[in-house]
Protein backbone atom coordinates (compact mmCIF):
# COMPACT_ATOMS: atom_id res chain seq x y z
CA UNK A 1 0.00 0.00 0.00
CA UNK A 2 1.44 3.81 -0.69
CA UNK A 3 2.02 5.95 1.94
CA UNK A 4 -0.88 8.31 1.16
CA UNK A 5 -3.44 6.00 0.70
CA UNK A 6 -1.85 4.18 4.19
CA UNK A 7 -1.99 7.73 5.91
CA UNK A 8 -5.86 8.60 4.17
CA UNK A 9 -7.13 5.94 5.70
CA UNK A 10 -5.85 6.46 8.57
CA UNK A 11 -7.39 9.93 9.11
CA UNK A 12 -10.43 8.35 8.34
CA UNK A 13 -10.06 5.82 10.71
CA UNK A 14 -9.71 8.55 13.81
CA UNK A 15 -12.42 10.72 12.15
CA UNK A 16 -15.10 7.89 12.39
CA UNK A 17 -13.63 6.53 16.37
CA UNK A 18 -13.68 10.09 17.22
CA UNK A 19 -17.34 10.67 15.47
CA UNK A 20 -18.50 7.93 17.21
CA UNK A 21 -17.34 9.00 20.47
CA UNK A 22 -18.31 12.65 20.48
CA UNK A 23 -21.86 11.29 19.13
CA UNK A 24 -21.90 8.62 22.08
CA UNK A 25 -20.86 10.87 24.69
CA UNK A 26 -21.48 14.47 23.62
CA UNK A 27 -24.88 13.98 21.67
CA UNK A 28 -25.54 16.12 19.09
CA UNK A 29 -24.96 15.31 15.04
CA UNK A 30 -21.74 17.72 14.87
CA UNK A 31 -18.30 17.08 16.76
CA UNK A 32 -18.41 18.88 20.08
CA UNK A 33 -15.64 21.86 19.86
CA UNK A 34 -13.18 19.70 22.14
CA UNK A 35 -13.48 16.56 19.68
CA UNK A 36 -13.15 18.91 16.85
CA UNK A 37 -9.85 20.17 18.05
CA UNK A 38 -8.58 16.45 18.66
CA UNK A 39 -9.79 15.35 15.41
CA UNK A 40 -7.90 17.89 14.12
CA UNK A 41 -4.75 17.69 16.04
CA UNK A 42 -5.08 13.87 15.14
CA UNK A 43 -5.58 14.31 11.43
CA UNK A 44 -2.15 16.35 11.34
CA UNK A 45 -0.33 14.06 13.50
CA UNK A 46 -0.75 11.57 10.69
CA UNK A 47 0.12 14.27 7.87
CA UNK A 48 3.19 14.97 9.15
CA UNK A 49 4.33 11.42 10.55
CA UNK A 50 7.96 10.57 9.31
CA UNK A 51 7.49 6.86 10.18
CA UNK A 52 4.04 6.13 8.10
CA UNK A 53 5.99 3.83 5.93
CA UNK A 54 6.80 1.64 8.51
CA UNK A 55 3.96 2.13 11.49
CA UNK A 56 1.07 0.57 11.26
CA UNK A 57 -0.74 2.46 13.95
CA UNK A 58 0.47 5.19 16.83
CA UNK A 59 -0.38 2.66 19.45
CA UNK A 60 3.03 0.79 18.01
CA UNK A 61 5.30 3.62 17.25
CA UNK A 62 8.06 3.88 19.98
CA UNK A 63 7.99 7.60 19.22
CA UNK A 64 4.83 8.99 20.31
CA UNK A 65 4.41 12.87 18.92
CA UNK A 66 1.01 13.40 20.65
CA UNK A 67 1.31 16.26 23.47
CA UNK A 68 0.34 14.27 26.73
CA UNK A 69 -2.90 15.80 27.34
CA UNK A 70 -3.86 14.84 23.63
CA UNK A 71 -2.59 11.51 24.07
CA UNK A 72 -4.61 10.81 26.76
CA UNK A 73 -7.42 12.16 24.79
CA UNK A 74 -7.45 9.89 22.47
CA UNK A 75 -6.43 6.97 24.48
CA UNK A 76 -9.94 7.17 26.39
CA UNK A 77 -11.56 7.55 22.18
CA UNK A 78 -10.12 4.80 20.86
CA UNK A 79 -10.91 2.22 24.20
CA UNK A 80 -14.50 3.89 23.80
CA UNK A 81 -14.55 3.14 20.28
CA UNK A 82 -12.48 0.72 19.53
CA UNK A 83 -14.49 -2.24 20.66
CA UNK A 84 -18.20 -0.24 18.85
CA UNK A 85 -16.35 -0.15 15.17
CA UNK A 86 -17.53 -3.59 14.50
CA UNK A 87 -21.18 -2.71 14.89
CA UNK A 88 -20.87 0.76 12.68
CA UNK A 89 -17.63 0.06 10.38
CA UNK A 90 -17.32 -3.85 10.52
CA UNK A 91 -14.85 -3.89 7.76
CA UNK A 92 -12.45 -1.40 8.92
CA UNK A 93 -12.64 -2.86 12.38
CA UNK A 94 -11.47 -6.63 11.50
CA UNK A 95 -8.52 -5.16 9.44
CA UNK A 96 -7.53 -3.22 12.22
CA UNK A 97 -7.89 -6.10 14.43
CA UNK A 98 -6.12 -8.65 12.16
CA UNK A 99 -3.21 -5.14 11.01
CA UNK A 100 -2.27 -4.85 14.94
CA UNK A 101 -2.24 -8.42 15.46
CA UNK A 102 0.20 -8.33 12.75
CA UNK A 103 2.43 -5.38 13.69
CA UNK A 104 2.72 -6.99 17.30
CA UNK A 105 4.27 -10.19 15.87
CA UNK A 106 6.85 -7.93 14.06
CA UNK A 107 7.63 -6.16 16.74
CA UNK A 108 8.59 -9.22 19.03
CA UNK A 109 10.47 -10.77 16.92
CA UNK A 110 12.30 -7.43 16.46
CA UNK A 111 12.62 -7.23 19.98
CA UNK A 112 13.98 -10.87 20.35
CA UNK A 113 16.91 -10.39 17.79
Amino acid sequence: MNIEKKRQREKKTVSLMISLYCKKKHGGKQLCSGCAALEAYARNRSEHCPFMETKTFCANCKVHCYRPEMRQKIREVMRFSGPRMIFYHPIMAVRHVVETKKERRRLDKEDEH
